[in-house]
């Protein structure tokens, strides 16, 4: 039976993408992007200490992934992409929840991203987990050609202090 049919049942596990998980988040990518991340860039996230990368797994199949990069006090989030039959099932809410306690943990102050401006769900979704306008950078995506606009969401520290 698929699990995509089943996904009221099956809860997604989070959990770290493994060099085995490249090739379902590629072809995934392919699936949800108009300008895709090639193969080769999922590679590279995994061989780097400042880059990390999720995927969200039921029955044995991914059905979402995330990137993230952590560069001092800063951390952006690089991608995050859920197939079709699981959007609106909180699979990206539990992907970046799972990035804001990694990003937090490492003491970062801020998350940033870009998004289409076209992509109102994208923004929507963005919004609703506290994520701001920054700025607009002009041509940024490729196919087809469109601004980005980045956002950012300003972290509270841990309380890890008694």
């Amino acid at each position: 039976m698929n699990s995509v049919a089943n996904s009221r049942e099956v809860l997604p596990i989070i959990r770290s993408m493994k060099d085995a998980d490249i090739d379902s988040v590629a072809a995934l990518e392919q699936v949800i992007f108009p300008d895709p991340w090639p193969r080769a860039a999922f590679v590279e996230q995994l061989k780097d200490d400042m880059w990390g990368a999720l995927v969200a797994e039921a029955d044995g199949e991914i059905v979402g992934y995330a990137c993230y990069l952590l560069v001092h006090n800063e951390s952006h989030l690089t991608n995050i992409g859920v197939a079709p039959g699981w959007r609106r099932k909180s699979v990206a809410c539990k992907l970046l929840e799972r990035i804001l306690g990694i990003v937090t943990e490492h003491g970062c102050d801020i998350l940033l991203l870009e998004v289409r401006p076209s992509n109102d769900s994208a923004r929507a979704f963005y919004a609703k987990h506290g994520f701001r306008e920054l700025y607009r950078r002009p041509n940024y995506y490729r196919r087809p050609v469109e601004d980005a606009l980045v956002l950012v969401r300003y972290l509270e520290p841990t309380q890890n202090e008694s």
